[in-house]
């Protein structure tokens, strides 16, 4: 994808503010996805930026959005207090892209004109993220379930490494939302039976995609999976279709 598809976006009117990259494809295929980060990276991490290519060249608009707390700082983890101002700021960029639709951000092809009845449809927000990112996005759509039309959830930290006993699995029983979870085959933060387990108390619609590999799914340092979000994007095509 060319570099000129890909623009910084900032939304300094709204609390908490939105910062991020926008990827904007050639051709709109109408739905849009909101990507955003684990604890310990941002919004140019490797993993992100490989997805959201993925995605636009199919036709996606993709916000890759900086959380709130790494917002305020530059490098280190969440702390206690940010989980809900970072909700509330993904909350933000969801409804940027849903307020947006007919410019400059999404195409309105539910009034377009150039468009024959057989191919208007009604644009979808999904939502995304990784590891702490992932879990924010998912209490966030459990507290407001009708907010996206889909969730990807890469690396969820079902518990801290070597904690199995501290399950961060309260709010799935209500979670709604059609859920893919990519996760790998040796995830210190969630083995693949409990992953499974976990998925069992979600009444939505879900899936699990198993990579052999740890918590950063191939994406650490320089190295990329090369064909991970190629898959990632049909088995979550598959999902919410």
């Amino acid at each position: 994808m060319p570099d000129s598809s890909i623009r910084d976006f900032a939304d300094l009117a709204v609390d908490p503010p939105i910062r991020g990259f926008l990827h904007v494809p050639e051709t709109h295929n109408g739905d849009a996805l909101v990507l955003t980060h684990g604890a310990g990276g941002n919004a140019q991490a490797p993993l992100l930026v490989a997805l959201a290519d993925t995605f636009a060249n199919a036709g996606y608009t993709v916000l890759r959005c900086n959380l709130p707390y790494r917002q305020a700082r530059s490098f280190g983890p969440p702390g206690p207090g940010d989980a809900a101002r970072d909700r509330a700021g993904l909350k933000n960029a969801v409804t940027a892209l849903k307020n947006s639709s007919g410019a400059p951000l999404l195409p309105d092809f539910g009034r377009s004109g150039d468009l024959g009845p057989d191919k208007q449809k009604e644009a979808r927000i999904f939502l995304g993220g990784h590891s702490y990112g992932g879990r924010q996005s998912s209490m966030l759509c459990a507290e407001e379930p009708d907010l996206v039309a889909g969730l990807l959830l890469l690396s969820y930290p079902l518990h801290p490494p070597r904690r199995p006993e501290q399950q961060r699995t309260q709010h799935l029983p209500d979670l709604r939302t059609p859920t893919l979870f990519v996760q790998g085959t040796r995830d210190p933060f969630g083995s693949i039976e409990e992953i499974e387990r976990a998925i069992k108390m979600i009444p939505a619609k879900t899936k699990l995609l198993m990579v052999e590999g740890g918590h950063d799914l191939g994406f650490k340092g320089k190295a990329k999976e090369g064909n991970l979000a190629a898959t990632i994007l049909a088995e979550f095509q598959a999902l919410v279709a």
